[in-house]
């Protein structure tokens, strides 16, 4: 569900087919979905000039990380996965989506933040959330922070903005600068997956450090090497 519209997306020569196609502002929505601002090219040119990226780029070279167009739904959808399992975490945001998103023929669109400020910690209990996650999701949709204006910001307003709501850590805030505003420097240093692939492929530990060598294209090369982790390693 993009915009309040439901929209199928198929692999197409060249790219993908989006229906319904005929409006720009949908369509610019949908593209961002897909990675769209992501800028590939820099990228494997900088990737040439690191060992460990030259390769893994090759052999994922295509890959863009999706992003979320809703702020809302980013910082809810990383407070599930919070402490838990992600199968865990994507069952408890099903039966979310399910009790407070509007049905549209096949699918529903993610709950929107107007509609979870009205609602009361026991309705999401209810769905699985702990007590504190469920008054997290409650407290940010209540809150005066004005979630899409923060996109104007360098990073660490960003980040000190949310971080300043309840429940959002550094690691909620890196992945918001991710995987929604698509920053080319947020580097999740906390996330348990880039610790394994950093360790991996650099026998580092400081996970933090070892993103100095990225500068300019850490989000890119954390889901490369998070990917490459996954699907190339053992």
């Amino acid at each position: 569900m993009f915009r309040g519209t439901e929209v199928r997306i198929e692999g197409a020569p060249g790219g993908v087919e989006i229906r319904p196609g005929d409006d720009d502002e949908l369509a610019g929505e949908v593209r961002h979905y897909l990675g769209g601002p992501f800028d590939l090219d820099s990228f494997y040119a900088f990737a040439e000039t690191e060992p460990v990226l030259a390769r893994i780029v090759p052999e994922l070279r295509g890959f863009r990380p999706p992003l979320s167009p809703d702020p809302y739904e980013t910082l809810v959808s990383a407070i599930t996965a919070q402490q838990i399992s992600l199968k865990a975490a994507f069952a408890v945001r099903n039966r979310f989506i399910q009790a407070f998103g509007a049905k549209a023929s096949l699918a529903y669109a993610f709950p929107t933040r107007e509609r979870i400020a009205l609602a009361e910690p026991e309705e999401i209990l209810a769905l699985g959330f702990s007590r504190r996650k469920a008054e997290y999701a409650i407290g940010i949709a209540r809150s005066d922070l004005d979630l899409r204006a923060i996109a104007a910001l360098p990073d660490d307003d960003v980040k000190a903005a949310l971080t300043a709501l309840p429940g959002i850590g550094e690691w909620t805030a890196e992945w918001f600068l991710a995987r929604h505003l698509a920053r080319p420097d947020a580097w999740p240093a906390g996330d348990l997956g880039l610790r394994k692939a950093v360790l991996h492929f650099y026998g580092a530990e400081d996970t933090r450090a070892a993103g100095d060598r990225f500068a300019g294209f850490r989000n890119l090369a954390a889901h490369y090497l998070l990917t490459g982790h996954r699907v190339l390693a053992g």
